[in-house]
């Protein structure tokens, strides 16, 4: 690891650490519906699938009312500047039973934003559902658009799906997640296959620092049967 990012780290766990201000804390404490924020990962793994080297900045800033969403969510790599580089929009909306549906508008920096034609679209369009009943979650997502010829990223053709079912228990939780195309890998042929890609277990817990700032911290090991990946990730939140 270059010795940028010894110092990139180091600077922002000193920051964690001593830092007199919980933001999450203070925004609900003054009612705003901003919130804003940032998680430091050791690895971006999405859906099964490591994506770059690690680790990552994963900055997020959020309106909320009611049961709308708004918000808008990147990520960058410290390793490497070769590395994509993700900014991405949402909205969602959520109703008291349990349901949540929106939709997400990925784009991966280093291509023309406002491209949204079919053939080389910068953008990807999907529509996200989910379903909470007390500890169990199960979510399902679907790819709008033919992103596949958008200039760098592994990026879908359209139809691409990705369902994941979760279950929380006291201490942590499973997940089992499955999809084709953009989440999976390819036949021979080219055609695209449906499979299991994302196997899990995930925790976490707050470190107290002082009685009014604690960090939160999480961990996920997780493995591909699809690629054949197994990956590791730890984060913290401020």
């Amino acid at each position: 690891m270059k010795v940028k990012t010894f110092l990139v780290l180091g600077l922002l766990i000193a920051t964690l650490l001593y830092s007199p201000i919980n933001l999450q804390a203070q925004d609900e404490e003054s009612g705003s519906p901003f919130s804003l924020g940032a998680d430091l990962v050791s690895s971006f793994v999405w859906r099964g699938s490591k994506i770059g080297t690690g680790p990552n900045i994963q900055p997020y800033v959020e309106f909320s009312k009611g049961g709308f969403t708004l918000g808008t969510w990147g990520t960058t790599s410290f390793h490497d500047l070769g590395d994509e580089a993700e900014v991405d929009l949402y909205a969602s909306y959520a109703i008291d039973c349990g349901l949540s549906f929106g939709i997400t508008d990925y784009y991966f920096q280093g291509t023309p934003y406002f491209r949204y034609s079919t053939d080389s679209a910068s953008h990807v369009f999907e529509g996200n559902l989910e379903y909470k009943l007390e500890k169990l979650t199960f979510s399902a997502n679907y790819v709008f658009n033919d992103a596949s010829k958008g200039g760098p990223g592994n990026k879908p053709g359209g139809g691409d799906m990705y369902f994941e079912l979760g279950y929380d228990f006291k201490y942590f939780g499973v997940f089992a997640g499955a999809g084709n195309g953009w989440t999976t890998t390819y036949k021979d042929n080219g055609d695209d296959v449906f499979a299991l890609c994302n196997l899990g277990i995930k925790t976490s817990k707050e470190i107290k620092i002082t009685d009014k700032y604690s960090i939160p911290v999480s961990g996920m090991l997780s493995v591909n049967p699809d690629r054949e990946e197994l990956n590791l990730v730890i984060g913290i939140s401020f």
